[in-house]
Order: C-alpha cells, then sequence, then structure tokens
C-alpha cells in the first residue's frame, strides 16, 4: 500500500520557502544625456522658449541650488525636444508622441538595469520565475514587463506583474510584492525592475503656475534599477546582501492631495506639495516603531543603517532631525541624490546599490530599513537584515 495522500495543508506548506527573502543582486542604468544642476534653469527655459519669464527661472534657479543635487540623467535630449516642439506646451495633444517614445525606452533602459543585475546573480536568465515592473512612464498593452522578458530571453512561463502609476514608491511597493513571492512560492528567483524616464511629463513653465508646476522639472532625473530577490540562497553562486524580515504599506491620513499625477493629453501632469516633507516626518517614526514592534526587535535609530527614497533634499533633513540621527546615516541617500536627482520608484533601488557599497569601517549595523514615498502619502517600509556576506565585504 501507499502512503497516505498529503493534505492541502502540507502540500502548502511543501510549497513555501524556509526562510526570509533576501536580496541577491542589484544593477542599474541611466541614459547618456546628463547635465549639472547649475546650468538646468537656463537650459531649461531656452528650450521651452519661455526666457522672458524672469521670476520663474529665478525660483527654479534657487530650487536647484538647494536640492542637494549636483547632476542628472535625461532621455529627453534636445534633439528629440527639437523633433517634439509640442512637448513644451501642455496645452497641445502630445500624449501620442509621449507614449510612443516612453514604450519604446523604458524597457530598453530597464533591461540595461536588469542585465547587470543577472550578471552579478551568476544564473542564467532562463532561471528567473516571475518579474515586477513598475514604472509611470509606459501606458500601453502589451506593456514594458513582456516587452523586457522578451530582451531578456525569460521563460515564456515567467509570471508577470507590471504596477503603474505609483510614483515615488513604486520600487518599495514592487519590492514588497517580490519579498512575498518569494517566501511563497520556494525555490522562486523574482525580478524586479523599475524604469522611469521625466518626459512622460516634460512640459514648459506656467505663467500663472504655482511653485509644484516647475518643482518636478528641478529635482527628478531618468534612471532604471533592478533587483533579484529570493528565499533559500543557493550557494556558493547566491551571495545574498540583504534579508528582508518585515514590510508594510502605511496610507497618511487626509493626504490624497499632496501628491498628485494625472494622464492628460499633454502628458502626464504630476503635482508635489510643498508640505510632503512635514507631512511625512509627522508619520515616519510612527511607522518605524510599528515595524520592529512586529519584529520584537528593540532598535536605536542610529544602530541601524538606512536605505531612505531621497525624494528632496527638505525630506532627508526633516527625517535626519526627526529621528536625531548621527551626520552621514543618511549618506547613500544624500549621494544618490547628488548625483542622480529623484527618479521616482528607481531611486530607492539605487540607494540599496550604494549602500552595499559604502566602506564598512568598525563593522555594519545589524539592522536597517527601506522607505519609500509616494502618492496616497503611501510609505512603504521594509526592514532589512545585513547579510553575512554584506558584513564580511
Amino acid at each position: 500500500m501507499g502512503s497516505a495522500p498529503a493534505t492541502v495543508r502540507e502540500i502548502r506548506r511543501a510549497q513555501r520557502a524556509d526562510g526570509p527573502a533576501a536580496v541577491l543582486a542589484i544593477g542599474t542604468a541611466n541614459p547618456p544625456t546628463s547635465m549639472t544642476q547649475d546650468e538646468y534653469p537656463d537650459y531649461y527655459f531656452r528650450v521651452t522658449n519661455s526666457e522672458h519669464l524672469t521670476e520663474l527661472k529665478h525660483k527654479l534657479t534657487r530650487i536647484c541650488k538647494r536640492s542637494g543635487i549636483e547632476k542628472r540623467h535625461v532621455h529627453l535630449n534636445e534633439d528629440l525636444l527639437a523633433a517634439h516642439p509640442d512637448f513644451t506646451d501642455r496645452s497641445l495633444p502630445s500624449l501620442d508622441a509621449r507614449v510612443d517614445l516612453s514604450s519604446a525606452a523604458v524597457p530598453e533602459l530597464a533591461a540595461s538595469a536588469a542585465a547587470r543585475a543577472i550578471a552579478e546573480w551568476g544564473r542564467p536568465a532562463m532561471d528567473i520565475t516571475h518579474l515586477v515592473f513598475s514604472t509611470y512612464s509606459g501606458f500601453r498593452a502589451p506593456s514594458a514587463d513582456l516587452r523586457l522578458a522578451s530582451l531578456l530571453g525569460l521563460r515564456p512561463t515567467v509570471n508577470r506583474t507590471i504596477l503603474s502609476l505609483n510614483g515615488c514608491s513604486g520600487g518599495g511597493r514592487a519590492l514588497q510584492i517580490a519579498k512575498e513571492l518569494a517566501e511563497n512560492n520556494r525555490g522562486a528567483r523574482v525580478l524586479v525592475a523599475c524604469a522611469e524616464l521625466t518626459l512622460i511629463a516634460f512640459y514648459g513653465p506656467e505663467e500663472e503656475g504655482g511653485l509644484d508646476n516647475i518643482l518636478g522639472n528641478g529635482i527628478f532625473g531618468d534612471g532604471s534599477g533592478a533587483v533579484i530577490v529570493g528565499a533559500d540562497p543557493v550557494g556558493p553562486v547566491e551571495r545574498p546582501l540583504f534579508e528582508m524580515a518585515f514590510a508594510s504599506q502605511t496610507t497618511v491620513p487626509d493626504t490624497e492631495d499632496a501628491i498628485t499625477m494625472q494622464i492628460m493629453k499633454g502628458g502626464l501632469d504630476f503635482r508635489v506639495s510643498a508640505q510632503v516633507p512635514r507631512l511625512l516626518g509627522c508619520n515616519i517614526e510612527r511607522c518605524l516603531i510599528e515595524a520592529f514592534e512586529e519584529l520584537a526587535v528593540r532598535a536605536e535609530w542610529n544602530d541601524l543603517f538606512y536605505a531612505i527614497h531621497p525624494g528632496g533634499r527638505a525630506i532627508l533633513d526633516h527625517i535626519d532631525g526627526l529621528l536625531g540621527l548621527d551626520a552621514g546615516k543618511l549618506a547613500a541617500s544624500r549621494k544618490v541624490l547628488s548625483e542622480f536627482g529623484n527618479m521616482s520608484g528607481t531611486t530607492v533601488i539605487f540607494v540599496l546599490d550604494e549602500l552595499r557599497r559604502q566602506p564598512k569601517d568598525g563593522g555594519a549595523p545589524e539592522w536597517g530599513v527601506m522607505m519609500a514615498f509616494g502618492p496616497g502619502i503611501t510609505i512603504e517600509t521594509i526592514v532589512l537584515h545585513a547579510a553575512s556576506s554584506l558584513q564580511q565585504n
């Protein structure tokens, strides 16, 4: 006689991973065109034929000087603007052309970042079982996730998920989904890809516009980040960087109008309230307290490492002050902001990449946290545990 059939509960237990999801590899990429923050106000008002708006230009100049940004990368260069002069006027119907450009360029940029992550991972692309793609820059089906899968040569059975219009929280949301997939599907290897191009939202200044009309043009850049996530790493090929111990999503009440994104005939219209740093500051510590209480881990804020989405210099300054952090605790976030600007949901992956590359003089903290912020206002939180391979490096 054969053995008794397994129960559904036993089958489900066998389908789950034994250990926590972990970041196994990271890759990043940017468009080749870049410009310094000092030169951007002159460039912006020249290419939009708006040099007569001197007061707005002074405002943008002040924003750029105070942004903590030195350089940004952009896909939309002067050649493309010359071919699409309607991009500078939001009242003109330019959405079709913007979608055509971004639908082609977004998966290509994501493929550059993903190829680097896969090369570092050390296993074949065909071993990827799931793909989670986050972007606000593509509005077409079949979408960027399918094109990316084709470019990378992923298996036809790869499970694809596309996230759209999550804004700056997109990377955090995608990583949380990857965590759930990896822990609930034994042997799963999840490719997280985020790619953003600001061409979908580029436009000239409005004479009667407020500060948020030009704020985005002063801080946002283009880039792509990719992460391989999996549980129960296979040695010696797979070397985990960060274990993902806990994840949560929190929506700050009554903040629906603080960060908004809307598709219009002239592209993507986004608005960011000047109150965002204050609103985040009032809620971030509560998210941290609840996360570590859930894990029953005692944590002093200065004993952690941080991968914080650098939405802007003011946001990082508020977090520094609120948590009473020592100098340098947010160094990875500030360096990414300086060198790339705010790349929306992609940025937190760049911060993770920078964090793992920083010198570990005196040893690295054992516990840390990743946080990303987006429309809602939504706060994505992941508690990270530094893997032994990262601490040794």
